[in-house]
Parts: structure tokens; C-alpha cells; sequence
């Protein structure tokens, strides 16, 4: 049998705003008081932070992590499901907490994330080489996820200067894409549009007053669900 693989990083399909509907008895979405851990989960929603961490997780830990705090499961009936005790339970559930914690070291308000993520879009709109670095952290990443269909680095990006060389080297490359911020439940995103159509969709993560992760979804099979504006192949 010939393996298939994926061609380059592979980064989870953007979520559209309503795509998941209140869940009776569920944390998400909903700020209520608790162990600071549980509040981890509550606080990312279904963001992309948290749907590109759970790639990295067991699959314990996503079971149990998924099924508490999304479906507000028991532990009790998880370990039925899992076949493992209570406590065994518990264990892989706040070791995946701990893991989407890890991923932002300060917490960031939404006005704040908004303000960096404004600053940024200005920067590639200009051209403006040195305050899109101010926007970014030294270390930033940037992954970007063409599938082999269109054009997309095929390693991780890191290092300020050189994520934001490739980010203003996209619209020298594709002149006629315009960037366009997006307000989701995931927080502030920023279309790729090519006549009305959106081409990409760049999701940010924000550290304070940095942007330590940049995603870019050019799949075109993983944008046909964003609302407003059509998708295109192209």
C-alpha cells in the first residue's frame, strides 16, 4: 500500500461563528467561577489555539478533555466509556488543560487582542516591514496550510523578521488579494479576499502585546463554511 501524507502543516478548518450551538450543562463558552484549570477551556472556546493543541494531545486526553468540558460528561461516566477509574479519568483531563494553558503565558483581553491584531493588519496593508515586526514576538511561528493545492510554505516560519518577510511577500505574489478583518466568535480573524471571494483566513495568537503564533488556512476544501463572503478554489 502506498501511505498518503499531507503536504505540508496541516491546521484545523476554520470555525464559523454559530457552529456550535449551546451545550445544556456545558463550561464552553460560558465564564463561570471554578478550578483555574477548568477555566482554561472555558476561556478558548473553540478557538484555533485550542483546536491546533488538541492535535497534539493523547487520545486520553482528548476524550476526556472534549467530553468534560465540551458534553460537561461526568468523570464517571467517561471512565465507563474509557474503561478506566475515576481518577485515571481525571488525570489526562488536566493534563490536556494544562497543555492549552501553556500555549498563552499571559492572559489577553478581547479590546487588547483587537488593538494588536488592527496594528498587524495595517502593517501588511502598507508594506510597513518594521512595525510589522513590532507586532509580532522574537520567537513567533507561522504555519500556513495549502495542502499541495495552492501555495503554502511547507515547513514552520519562525523568528519575527522572517514571518513578517513572508507575510508582506503573500500580497507581492497575489496583488489583487486585499486583507479584511473578520469578527468571529474565535475573536478578530483576517480574510484573504479576491473578488468578494476569501481565498485564506490568517488566525493570530496574541501574548499580551505580541502575536506569538500566525495561522493561514489556504485550503480551499477547509474554507467553503465562512459566513458572508463566498470561498474560492483559486
Amino acid at each position: 500500500m502506498r501511505r498518503e501524507q499531507y503536504a505540508g502543516p496541516w491546521l484545523p478548518e476554520p470555525v464559523p461563528e454559530g457552529t456550535f450551538p449551546a451545550i445544556p450543562g456545558s463550561a464552553l463558552g460560558q465564564h463561570v467561577p471554578g478550578d483555574p484549570l477548568d477555566r482554561v477551556v472555558v476561556d478558548e472556546s473553540v478557538s484555533t489555539a485550542l483546536l491546533v493543541v488538541l492535535e497534539s494531545m493523547t487520545p486520553a486526553e482528548r476524550v476526556a478533555l472534549v467530553l468534560h468540558d465540551v458534553f460537561a460528561m461526568p468523570y464517571a461516566e467517561i471512565a465507563k466509556v474509557v474503561g478506566r477509574s475515576t481518577d485515571a479519568t481525571r488525570q489526562p483531563a488536566s493534563s490536556a488543560r494544562r497543555r492549552v494553558r501553556a500555549q498563552r503565558r499571559r492572559p489577553v483581553d478581547q479590546a487588547a487582542h483587537t488593538r494588536v491584531v488592527t496594528a498587524f493588519t495595517a502593517a501588511c496593508r502598507m508594506g510597513n516591514l518594521e512595525a510589522l515586526v513590532a507586532s509580532l514576538d522574537p520567537t513567533v511561528t507561522l504555519r500556513s496550510d495549502g495542502s499541495g493545492v495552492v501555495r503554502a510554505a511547507l515547513n514552520p516560519i519562525t523568528g519575527a523578521s522572517k514571518v513578517a518577510r513572508f507575510l508582506l511577500g503573500v500580497p507581492a505574489e497575489q496583488p489583487d488579494v486585499r486583507p479584511v478583518p473578520r469578527l468571529t466568535e474565535d475573536g478578530p480573524k483576517i480574510a484573504l479576499v479576491r473578488d468578494g471571494a476569501v481565498t485564506g483566513v490568517v488566525d493570530l495568537l496574541v501574548d499580551g502585546d505580541r502575536i506569538t503564533r500566525v495561522w493561514i488556512q489556504w485550503n480551499p476544501a477547509k474554507l467553503t463554511r465562512r459566513p458572508g463572503l463566498p470561498t474560492s478554489p483559486s
